[in-house]
């Protein structure tokens, strides 16, 4: 029975191995291999989105590598494969997309929001100080002064009530407030 379970195992494990291949390129110089290693890290896979197509593990990744590796084996320059690869896939496929009509908004978006924002707090603020400086018109000074003078006779009263004594009727004498120390 271990004999089983042990060869079920390592053909399980020799499955998996074949599954993530490792893609091996022959190259004719260094030079070209350090293209070929440029080239597929600036450009993103279609698929993943957020890889390079060197480091997305994605079949059409696979494909991607292996159409840049036999266009430089051809003798094409980076711009030709770049352009190849944004004829087929569009600017999406770079990183860094170009300043087109299409694009300039997405340029642009960042810039214009924030001085929006900006300009709608300036804006703002000096509306605040305008109506903190403006003065009252005579009646609503009459109504302000008189609504002052209400509220201070009315704290004047209650401070009048709590100074005089109180008269306790149980013990005839006089109880005067305590502060507490």
């Amino acid at each position: 029975m271990k004999k089983v379970i042990m060869i079920v195992l390592l053909w399980a494990g020799a499955t998996l191995a074949f599954a993530n291949a490792i893609d091996v390129y022959q190259f004719d110089s260094a030079k070209q291999e350090a293209r070929f290693r440029a080239l597929t890290s600036e450009l993103r896979c279609p698929k993943c989105q957020n890889n390079s197509i060197a480091d997305s593990n994605a079949e059409l990744a696979q494909d991607l590598r292996q159409k840049v590796h036999q266009m430089l084996q051809q003798g094409r320059t980076d711009d030709e494969i770049r352009s190849f690869m944004i004829a087929r896939y569009g600017n999406f496929v770079t990183y860094n997309p170009p300043l087109t009509a299409s694009t300039i908004v997405l340029w642009l978006a960042p810039a214009l929001v924030m001085f929006t924002g900006l300009g709608l707090m300036v804006v703002r603020s000096r509306r605040a100080k305008q109506t903190l400086n403006e003065a009252f018109s005579d009646e609503e000074q009459q109504r302000l002064d008189a609504l002052l003078a209400s509220e201070k006779a009315t704290l004047a009263s209650e401070k009048a009530t709590d100074a005089e004594p109180k008269v306790s009727a149980e013990h005839g004498s006089t109880e005067q407030k305590k502060e507490p120390k």
